[in-house]
C-alpha cells in the first residue's frame, strides 16, 4: 500500500517571508571554524576552563521541523565572553551543526564595531548572531539549518548589578508565545560563575539611560572602570572565571495551558512566563549551590597556564586586542581557501602582531587612546539611533 503524502510545512506569512534573508546575511560557519581554532580554543583550554554539565544526552527535537529554544540567564555586567565560551564549546562537540543554537542578541552588540570584541566588524553576526527582535525571532521559528538560543531576561538581566547576579529578572514572553504557536520546547540552561567575569560591578539606571545613547547598554561600576579609562582593552576584559553551563529540565510551554496562542491575554502570557522563571530560577538556585562555590580555581589555571606556556602570552588578555586583529586581518586577505593558521608559540609573535597591526597601540594608551578606538567604533553609526 502505498505511503500517504507527509502533511506540507506552514507557508510562513508574507512579512516573515521577507525577512528571512537573515538566516544568511552574515553568518559565515567558516569564519566561526577559523576563530575557534586559532583563538577561542586555547582562550577556553587556559582561561574560561568551560564545562558542560548534563549536556551527554544533547536535547533533540520534539517537533523536527522547528527549532529548539534554548534559554539561560545573563551573567551580568560582564561583556558576553560567557555565550561566546558556551557556543564555541558546543561547536566542539556537537556531531551535527543543525543541533547547535544559533543566538538571538541585543541589537545594541552589533550597532556599533565598539560592541564586538576589539572592533571587529560584524563580528556578532558573522557568528551567527541575529538581532533580537519579535520579527527576526518570529522568522526564525521557520528556521531549520540550527536551533535557537536567547538570553530572556533581556538587557536588564545584563546591567542587574553583581548584587543581583543570580536573581532572573522579568522573561519575555516571546519565549513562550512561540513555544506554544510553534509547539516547540524551551531548553534551559544555566551559566554559573559568569558573574566573577567582571566582579563587585554594580549598575545605576540612571547612568546606564546615558550609555544607551551611545550604543553602550550599561557601565559596570567596580573595580575595573579606572582602569578602562588608563588601559581601554579593560573595556572588554574578563577575568579568569571557571565557567560552567549546566543543562536544565525540558520546558513544554504548549502543556502549560489548554488555549491556543492567539487565544491568551497579556496578563495569561506574564503569568506563564512567570511560571517558567520561577521553574527556571529554583533549578538555577540548585546549580550555583553545587558549581558556583569556587568560582576561579586558581590551582586549576596555574596548572593549565604550565601545560600551555608556549602560547604565552595569547592567553592572557592584554594580549587579545592583537590577536583578534590579526586573525580578523589574516582571514579578509586569505580569499576563497580562507585557511588562517596563527603563529601563537615563536618568540615576539605578539609583538609582530602589534607591528603588523599599529592601530593596536590604542588600546594601551591611558585616556588618549580612546579618541581613535571611539571613531573607528562609531563609524558608520549615528549615536542615538534607535535599532
Amino acid at each position: 500500500m502505498p505511503t500517504a503524502p507527509s502533511p506540507a510545512l506552514p507557508t510562513p506569512p508574507p512579512e516573515i517571508r521577507a525577512n528571512q534573508h537573515i538566516y544568511s546575511d552574515y553568518f559565515d560557519e567558516e569564519f566561526v571554524y577559523q576563530l575557534d581554532k586559532n583563538i577561542l580554543q586555547l582562550l577556553d583550554r587556559v582561561w574560561f576552563r568551560s564545562e558542560l554539565v548534563g549536556f551527554e544526552d544533547y536535547p533533540q527535537r520534539n517537533n523536527p521541523d522547528k527549532p529548539l529554544i534554548f534559554a539561560s540567564n545573563h551573567s551580568g555586567m560582564a561583556f558576553p565572553w560567557d555565550a561566546m565560551v558556551a557556543l564555541s564549546h558546543l561547536w566542539r562537540k556537537l556531531p551535527s551543526l543543525r543541533d547547535l543554537p544559533r543566538p538571538l542578541s541585543a541589537p545594541m552588540l552589533s550597532q556599533s564595531a565598539l560592541m564586538n570584541p576589539f572592533l571587529v566588524r560584524n563580528f556578532w553576526k558573522r557568528c551567527g548572531c541575529v538581532d533580537a527582535t519579535t520579527l527576526n525571532f518570529e522568522t526564525m521559528m521557520y528556521y531549520t539549518e540550527h536551533n535557537l538560543m536567547l538570553y530572556p531576561e533581556g538587557v536588564p538581566g545584563i546591567g542587574k548589578g553583581f548584587n543581583r547576579k543570580y536573581q532572573l529578572q522579568r522573561l519575555a514572553t516571546s519565549i513562550v508565545r512561540l513555544g506554544i504557536q510553534h509547539r516547540t520546547d524551551i531548553i534551559p540552561f544555566y551559566t554559573i560563575n559568569g558573574e566573577y567575569l567582571n566582579p563587585y560591578a554594580y549598575s545605576w539606571d540612571w547612568i546606564n539611560n546615558l550609555s544607551k545613547k551611545i550604543g553602550i547598554p550599561f557601565i559596570p561600576m567596580g573595580p575595573i572602570i579606572l582602569m578602562v579609562l588608563l588601559q581601554p582593552w579593560f573595556f572588554y576584559m574578563a577575568f579568569p572565571a571557571k565557567l560552567t553551563f549546566v543543562l536544565g529540565s525540558r520546558i513544554k510551554p504548549y502543556e502549560l495551558t489548554d488555549k491556543a496562542h492567539d487565544e491568551l491575554s497579556r496578563d495569561e502570557y506574564e503569568a506563564l512566563s512567570n511560571k517558567v522563571r520561577s521553574r527556571m530560577q529554583t533549578e538555577m538556585d540548585a546549580a550555583v549551590r553545587q558549581y558556583g562555590q569556587q568560582p576561579y580555581r586558581w590551582a586549576e589555571m596555574w596548572q593549565r597556564i604550565k601545560e600551555n606556556w608556549r602560547y604565552f602570552p595569547f592567553f592572557l588578555p592584554f594580549a587579545w586586542p592583537a590577536v583578534f586583529t590579526e586573525f580578523e586581518k589574516q582571514y579578509t586577505r586569505q580569499g576563497p581557501q580562507k585557511n588562517v593558521n596563527l603563529d601563537l608559540t615563536s618568540p615576539g609573535a605578539w609583538l609582530r602582531m602589534i607591528w603588523r597591526n599599529p592601530f593596536t597601540i590604542s588600546f594601551f594608551i591611558p585616556i588618549l587612546g580612546w579618541i581613535p578606538i571611539a571613531i573607528r567604533g562609531y563609524k558608520g553609526h549615528r549615536l542615538g539611533k534607535k535599532s
